[in-house]
């Protein structure tokens, strides 16, 4: 007997030439899509009984072309490289307007060819419909009088993988990507972002800091009323979505914190600043970075604290890393050790633009504050009580000049993800040299640094926004064969 499959009729696949009208009906079959569950599950829930499976699907862009007429050489996205039929499953067209609208417009341009716009074949998980419905909940199984999995599709982990951006990119005979995402798998990121954040993914901004401590965002969170007050910024947003548009709105603490705070200065174009405090441990670098990157941000940064390895350091002296030794482990199944992760110069010259104009130090004098290194990045918080003859060994082969638990880390995923990326962190202490974290040393050196230092990464987010695109997004980051799609 074969199974009954109710999906909504969805219309005859349509081309465009303009990007707008692409993006509009894309929405148009999201919500099609995502209504048509809803009514199903609602129905379920009211006592109807199930008569067969309720599907809807992910709508999809689509690009064929048979030419191998070359594009500008200077371009690192927006096109593809050779003749064939490229296709991406798309989700939340209203969170991603205005980057499918540029990514469409680009293939458009690039190549003179329409883009066809239409029901995918990859269904579309009732949890990830109803994402965008706080209000309705997904009951455990066993508590509804019906398997859900009997009636509804669930998240899928084979269209959920990183198979894409980690390289084995063929989606079935005659078809490549065209987006470093499947639709599932930007779902799974939005859902796991609100979780672990306490906000709303549309919150995100094109420019992300990362930090490892909470007197960070003590720091951002006055900054950003500063910013309120002054103009530029639309709002500040704070755990729980509290959204704030005036410096002396009160934001209340929450009960519980979650495991990864982020705060947001928002601008209206979606080009402010992401504060993520990501704590301590390269796991949590890991998982933000892993669904921040379904975002698309034009930039992350590492602004915290590192263990300095010089004796000729001092606390509160700033690490710009220009390269990484990686030994946190948790991306060797997906980016091995032996891929180099370069430093970025658009990056690089911004960071080092940022010091000099808050330090007002420049040149010769700026090595009394900074140095330019290598960054190692351990999985041992308490390394230093090892046998010293090891670590100690390796870190001196390798020219290493701070240490921390989360920079290499960050930097390797936005490697991976193609995400630019760049770190500046903060002595805090010096281990091998007798300077340990202590109560009395810590307070002083926060109360005298944190600010400047965050001031520092705010100001290289300022420079890379001023930046034009193209210019960020460059062909460093890009693999042999890449997806149209940024």
């Amino acid at each position: 007997m074969h199974e009954t499959i109710r999906t909504p009729t969805p219309p005859a696949p349509a081309h465009f030439m303009n990007a707008a009208e692409a993006v509009a009906h894309l929405r148009h079959l999201y919500d099609m899509a995502t209504e048509y569950l809803a009514r199903g599950f609602a129905d379920m829930l009211g006592g109807r009984a199930p008569t067969g499976r309720i599907r809807a699907f992910y709508p999809e862009v689509r690009l064929t072309t048979t030419s191998y007429t070359r594009v500008d050489s200077r371009l690192s996205f927006g096109y593809v490289a050779e003749p064939g039929t490229y296709v991406a499953t798309i989700t939340r067209p209203d969170l991603f307007e205005n980057y499918l609208i540029q990514q469409i417009e680009l293939l458009i341009q690039n190549h003179g060819v329409p883009v066809q716009i239409g029901t995918s074949t990859t269904p579309m998980p009732l949890h990830f419909a109803l994402a965008g419905s706080p209000s309705v909940l997904i009951p455990q199984e066993g508590v509804l009088h019906f398997a859900l999995r009997d009636v509804f599709d669930v998240p899928d982990l084979n269209t959920t993988s990183d198979d894409i951006v980690n390289g084995a990119r063929r989606l079935s005979t005659g078809e490549a990507p065209l987006a470093p995402f499947t639709a599932q798998r930007v779902d799974y990121s939005l859902a796991r972002l609100a979780h672990y954040t306490a906000t709303n993914p549309s919150h995100f901004q094109n420019h992300v800091l990362f930090t490892n401590y909470q007197f960070y965002v003590d720091e951002f969170e006055a900054y950003g009323r500063r910013m309120l007050a002054e103009g530029g910024y639309t709002s500040f947003v704070a755990p729980g979505n509290q959204e704030i548009t005036s410096p002396d709105q009160p934001i209340a603490p929450l009960a519980r914190l979650p495991q990864m705070p982020a705060y947001h200065l928002k601008r209206a174009d979606g080009q402010g600043i992401t504060l993520v405090n990501i704590g301590v441990g390269p796991s949590n670098a890991k998982t933000a970075t892993d669904h921040i990157a379904v975002l698309r941000p034009h930039a992350w940064l590492m602004v915290g604290h590192c263990a300095g390895l010089r004796n000729n350091q001092n606390l509160g002296d700033f690490v710009l890393a220009h390269a990484y030794l990686r030994e946190d482990h948790v991306l060797d199944a997906d980016l091995p050790v032996w891929v180099p992760i370069p430093a970025l110069a658009e990056i690089q010259t911004s960071l080092e633009e940022a010091v000099e104009e808050i330090t007002q130090l420049e040149g010769y004098e700026l090595k009394r504050i900074m140095r330019t290194g290598t960054v190692a990045t351990i999985d041992n918080r308490n390394w230093e009580l090892r046998d010293q003859s090891g670590p100690v060994h390796r870190l001196s082969l390798s020219r290493a000049i701070a240490l921390d638990m989360e920079s290499a880390t960050i930097a390797a995923n936005g490697f991976r993800f193609r995400v630019p990326y760049g770190t500046l962190l903060c002595v805090s202490d010096k281990p091998l040299h007798g300077e340990l974290k202590l109560p009395g040393m810590a307070s002083d050196f926060y109360r005298t640094q944190v600010s400047r230092h965050l001031m520092i990464g705010i100001r290289a987010m300022e420079k890379l926004r001023d930046m034009p695109i193209e210019r960020i997004h460059s062909r460093k980051l890009r693999s042999f064969d890449e997806t149209a799609f940024l």
